[in-house]
């Protein structure tokens, strides 16, 4: 169950100058803040954290140097919340004169599961080179140690790897230089603790997520996904109202299209703007969604007239996935959906094609576009009579997808967004959803179960979408997230894509809505 790498080496990308200078220009002032560890603890088991893996406090942080340290000894430092930012550390000797180099090990965890692993046993399928670790020698002490290196983490492990028999190492005044593009937000009072909960964890994830971009992880990809800043901005609209960073990013995906078009599904962002050589038909289609949600919120129309031409272009090429009435599934131009591959998408991606359809003739209604809207209201009822007609199985109640006629809950979900059934049919849809494919398993991304919530709150049924923010993100939490995480599994609350939680991302974008969904739907 995992996301596959596309390789696309022959793909030849335009460079609109225009907009790229206007991304550039958008770029934000990073915000400074200083964080100081609250306490010195330890790793217990703990059955009730992810991985059985706990913390417990052992010391003030004050007597951190007291902790006189030699070979293999090793402290951790808890900053008592997630931060993004930049480590650094005052180290001397005690004792003799330093007459060899102190090895230092420097682990960085965002969860204390990711303490007791060790990396030299990770095999995963990623690059072993994200793990936040460091092995650095320093010849000569006393000295301030300033890493370069940005990291995510709320646990800093300091351990010696050597010093000499005739002196030990000190450590004082740790200290992060948190970084983010937005400030704490103005958090709303809810009168049920555990939505506040859930809430407050949500506004963290994307404010730590917030940097010159919308970041999907800071720990790891550390780039602009285009499915995860159509959620993400959604957010920042219920929150920090960082509309321009909004803009800045679709500025950068419309600036680096493909030859043909085609919107990249992310870019890279450290350095000068780079496009990834993966495309993913879905994201592609969001670049319109965020557009239309962006216009929605700001009426910025000005920006809408750019970069309509970019819109129109992926609705364009889209086309080219219909035959008959229906979507087809391409392997060069996949729809995403999820990251699971064990459940067949042709359903789910016709949803999201009338989805996006709408959006664009929304968009189109905005600039008068007339030959656009006919053309565009024309596909989409004949999307939407097909859906009914051919997938829809009234017998079950349920959508059916692919040539086995499978039923499965991204089917039933997009539907429901896509307002191909409305009122109570989409309310019975749920329902139905609900009794037969609840608990639901194989759905390992809170990107997912963010569409299955909104469908619930969709369709009218609020208590059923309260009911799953609380038994999906809540669960996060009591298993110590202060950050949402790329994956969680409620009936395999270990599992991590990649075998290990060493290079999972615990602080992940697609994993942030429910401070929209809260604020949409459950604040009046």
């Amino acid at each position: 169950m995992a996301f596959t790498f596309q390789i696309n080496n022959d793909v030849e990308f335009n460079h609109n100058q225009a907009f790229l200078k206007k991304a550039q220009q958008l770029t934000p002032t990073i915000q400074h803040t200083k964080v100081t560890p609250v306490a010195l603890v330890e790793t217990v088991k703990d059955d009730h954290k992810l991985n059985s893996t706990g913390i417990k406090k052992i010391d003030a942080v004050e007597n951190l140097p007291k902790h006189l340290m030699k070979r293999d000894d090793h402290v951790t430092l808890d900053f008592g919340n997630h931060y993004v930012g930049y480590f650094k550390i005052n180290i001397q000797h005690v004792g003799s004169p330093q007459d060899a180099p102190l090895t230092l090990k420097l682990k960085f965890a965002e969860v204390p599961a990711e303490l007791v692993y060790d990396s030299a046993d990770y095999d995963g399928w990623l690059s072993k080179s994200w793990i936040q670790e460091e092995v650095i020698h320093i010849d000569h002490l006393p000295v301030e140690l300033k890493l370069p290196r940005r990291y995510a983490f709320r646990y800093v492990d300091l351990k010696v790897i050597d010093t000499s028999p005739k002196w030990s190492a000190s450590f004082d005044k740790a200290e992060v230089t948190a970084v983010s593009s937005v400030t704490t937000a103005q958090l709303p009072k809810l009168s049920d603790p555990e939505l506040q909960s859930i809430y407050n964890v949500s506004v963290k994830t994307l404010q730590d997520c917030m940097q010159t971009v919308f970041e999907d992880g800071p720990k790891r990809d550390q780039r602009l996904w285009l499915g995860d800043l159509r959620l993400q901005a959604l957010a920042n609209y219920a929150t920090f109202h960082n509309d321009d960073l909004v803009k800045r990013c679709l500025y950068l995906f419309a600036g680096m299209t493909a030859k043909d078009g085609r919107i990249p599904a992310n870019v890279f962002t450290n350095g000068e703007p780079q496009p990834d050589d993966t495309f993913l038909l879905d994201y592609g289609l969001f670049f319109t969604s965020t557009l239309n949600d962006y216009v929605v919120e700001t009426n910025d129309i000005s920006t809408l007239r750019e970069l309509y031409p970019v819109a129109k272009k992926q609705i364009l090429v889209a086309l080219h996935s219909i035959k008959d009435g229906h979507y087809q599934f391409y392997d060069n131009y996949p729809v995403f959906v999820d990251w699971s591959n064990d459940f067949d998408k042709t359903t789910a991606g016709q949803a999201i094609l009338i989805y996006t359809f709408k959006q664009f003739v929304s968009l189109a209604q905005r600039l008068n576009e007339t030959e656009d809207i006919q053309k565009i209201s024309a596909v989409i009822k004949q999307l939407s009579e097909s859906a009914i007609h051919d997938l829809f199985d009234s017998q079950q109640q349920l959508f059916v997808s692919g040539p086995d006629k499978e039923v499965n809950i991204a089917s039933q979900v997009w539907m429901v967004l896509a307002q191909v059934v409305t009122g109570s049919q989409a309310a019975t849809v749920m329902q139905t959803a609900k009794q037969k494919l609840f608990p639901i398993t194989g759905i390992a991304t809170p990107y997912m179960y963010h569409h299955i919530t909104e469908a619930f709150f969709c369709a009218g049924l609020k208590d059923d979408g309260i009911e799953l923010l609380k038994n999906y993100w809540v669960k996060m939490i009591k298993l110590g997230a202060d950050t949402y995480w790329e994956a969680f599994e409620p009936e395999d609350p270990d599992y991590s894509p990649y075998g290990s939680p060493i290079v999972s991302s615990y602080c992940h974008a697609w994993g942030c809505t429910p401070a929209y969904l809260i604020k949409k739907y459950l604040v009046n």
